[in-house]
């Protein structure tokens, strides 16, 4: 049997960090949006008793690394469902080391096309317990749309959905080190944390303005990414609402109410960066073809 999902990208609209828990994780205070940015994920069994793992991507990791990998091996223990043999073939459009969550949404659609393979009609809260398993940020793909998320990801609230808009993304060459930059976190001694009781009312509201005025990630205190200070400053002046780094980067975004002024700055942004998406938000973080 064979399943297709595509898997969507997220940015954070928002994302604090309140505190470092005593288990080594941290609590985090995030408000993600899926965007029409999918990898393509088919999931089939076959009968060699393994997980293998293709992509039509070269960068990517096709062993126990890759977190689709761990979730096929997390599904299968949470089920106690003996593995007869499954392969797992990824289109990569999602850019990795991103910010964008590319390789948690890969990890999501496995989740949930085994799920539909073995008839298992897991519950969408143990889809998501499956999930976080093997990363924070597969639960919220799992799910989608528009949410917060806290803690360490898996406590998600669903909002309103995003008005329409356009959303440029300029992903940089360099990667970040995620844990990198939870490390730069741990060890900061004057962290100005952000508004999060506005942005989430501003969110319950629905107010993309309002949501824009509050855009902000903490990360962009603690790491530094070279190319931020010119992608940012190209999108505001080509009049976003809103320009902000996504997850640990080093993805920057720029949220545009006008299609002209989205495809303007995409344009001027080439001279910058190579990798540039303009995307729309999306409300669900699968889509099963």
């Amino acid at each position: 049997m064979k399943v297709i999902y595509d898997a969507a990208a997220k940015i954070n609209l928002l994302l604090d960090i309140l505190a470092r828990l005593d288990n080594g994780y941290h609590s985090l205070f995030m408000l993600m949006q899926s965007v029409d940015l999918y990898d393509t994920v088919t999931v089939e069994t076959d009968s060699s008793g393994t997980i293998r793992i293709s992509s039509d991507e070269e960068g990517i990791p096709c062993d126990k690394r890759n977190i689709a990998y761990k979730a096929a091996e997390a599904f299968f223990n949470f089920t106690g469902i003996k593995n007869e043999g499954i392969s797992i073939h990824i289109e990569k459009r999602i850019p990795f080391a991103a910010g964008m969550a590319g390789g948690s949404a890969d990890g999501a659609a496995v989740i949930a096309a085994l799920n539909d393979i073995y008839e298992t009609k897991l519950s969408q809260r143990d889809l998501c317990k499956i999930g976080l398993k093997v990363g924070a940020d597969v639960p919220f793909c799992l799910t989608g749309g528009t949410c917060l998320a806290q803690n360490v990801g898996e406590i998600l609230s669903p909002l309103p959905q995003l008005e329409d808009c356009y959303i440029v993304l300029a992903k940089p060459e360099r990667g970040v080190s995620t844990k990198e930059a939870f490390e730069a976190f741990d060890s900061a001694t004057n962290v100005r944390h952000l508004d999060t009781c506005g942005m989430l009312y501003a969110a319950s509201q629905g107010d993309l303005k309002e949501i824009c005025k509050r855009t902000k990630n903490v990360f962009e205190q603690l790491i530094e990414v070279p190319e931020r200070v010119p992608i940012k400053s190209t999108l505001n002046r080509h009049g976003a609402l809103a320009a902000c780094m996504s997850g640990s980067g080093p993805t920057v975004y720029g949220i545009f109410d006008d299609e002209s002024k989205a495809q303007s700055a995409a344009s001027a942004l080439k001279s910058i960066v190579k990798n540039i998406y303009i995307t729309k938000p999306v409300s669900s973080g699968l889509i099963r073809r």
